[in-house]
């Protein structure tokens, strides 16, 4: 039985649908103002749900009760409950659950981090924390660190709108990143399961090219047949911004613009190794290019 943890978020429900539809046994932790119709979605897939709060230990002590795996994509980044926050969620109550999977003799963890970024701030130690407790837990781990997702990094909320062919970039725009979809990391966390290779790992992860993010642009105009309208933020301001944050959250929010616009090209051939059946299958910056502009050919084939 595996345990997903997130299973409401982006990342965490595509894994809970790889899963189910595998026909594995799965619990998928929600909590009681978890969305209602992923809810429904995750019970019609077959999904057990478990309620539960990584503030709350007591609660996961029942439900990391009969598991053998966890996998953790849980992130207070996207969350808007009260009460959440980086030191709550991605920091203590990541730390909560090692603690209540190792009470409960869970064999393997699989916990989503990032690549280690430029600079110090509370989001990055929150992560590197929850890595460094992992490895002296005694549990078999993954850790996984994906770069940039495209589906997040090139869209509207953070200032992509190709619908609009407007793109807001930061940094010169020059510095490459290995892009990859959220749909490719699901993929490296599901098959991390029955994986040896897999165990006691970390794993850095990027899609099959690295792209500067002009280069990235051009890609949309060319698929959309439009000239975008590029807007520059300077380093220097979103230095200012996370030197000038008041709260974790908004902090995190311009170092991870600051790590966007210096870029990180990934090296897949440790990836490759340990998952020979994933290598090479990412998808591109052009074919989720494609997919956001309805290229796709699942989207050709519907209007036709």
């Amino acid at each position: 039985m595996d345990l997903v943890v997130g299973s409401t978020g982006l990342l965490g429900f595509e894994i809970c649908c790889r899963l189910t539809s595998a026909g594995k046994p799965l619990k998928a932790l929600v909590r009681s103002t978890s969305d209602a119709g992923k809810l429904e979605t995750l019970k019609g897939a077959g999904a057990r749900l478990v309620y539960g709060d990584l503030r709350e230990r007591p609660t996961l002590d029942a439900c990391c009760q009969g598991v053998t795996t966890v996998i953790s994509t849980a992130s207070s980044t996207f969350s808007h409950q009260p009460g959440d926050s980086i030191a709550t969620v991605d920091h203590q109550g990541q730390l909560n659950l090692i603690e209540a999977a190792k009470a409960a003799g869970v064999r393997h963890f699989v916990f989503v981090s990032f690549p280690p970024a430029p600079g110090d701030f509370a989001l990055q130690r929150a992560k590197r924390a929850v890595e460094g407790r992992l490895k002296a837990s005694g549990l078999a781990y993954t850790v996984l660190q994906p770069t940039f997702f495209t589906e997040i990094w090139l869209s509207p909320a953070v200032g992509f709108d190709f619908a609009n062919a407007r793109a807001r970039v930061y940094g010169s725009g020059n510095n490459k990143t290995s892009w990859i979809s959220y749909l490719d990391v699901a993929a490296f966390a599901a098959a991390s399961i029955e994986n040896p290779a897999a165990r006691n790992a970390v794993v850095e992860l990027g899609g099959p090219e690295a792209l500067s993010p002009l280069e990235v642009v051009k890609i949309f105009e060319e698929l959309g047949g439009r000239q975008f309208a590029v807007e520059h933020v300077p380093e220097a301001a979103l230095r200012a911004q996370k030197a000038g944050a008041t709260e974790a959250l908004e902090e995190a929010y311009a170092a991870l613009m600051l790590y966007y616009a210096q870029g990180d090209v990934i090296d897949m051939k440790e990836a490759n190794r340990i998952f020979p059946s994933l290598a090479g299958r990412q998808a591109s910056v052009q074919d989720c290019a494609r997919r956001a502009l309805g290229h796709s050919p699942e989207a050709e084939a519907a209007r036709a």
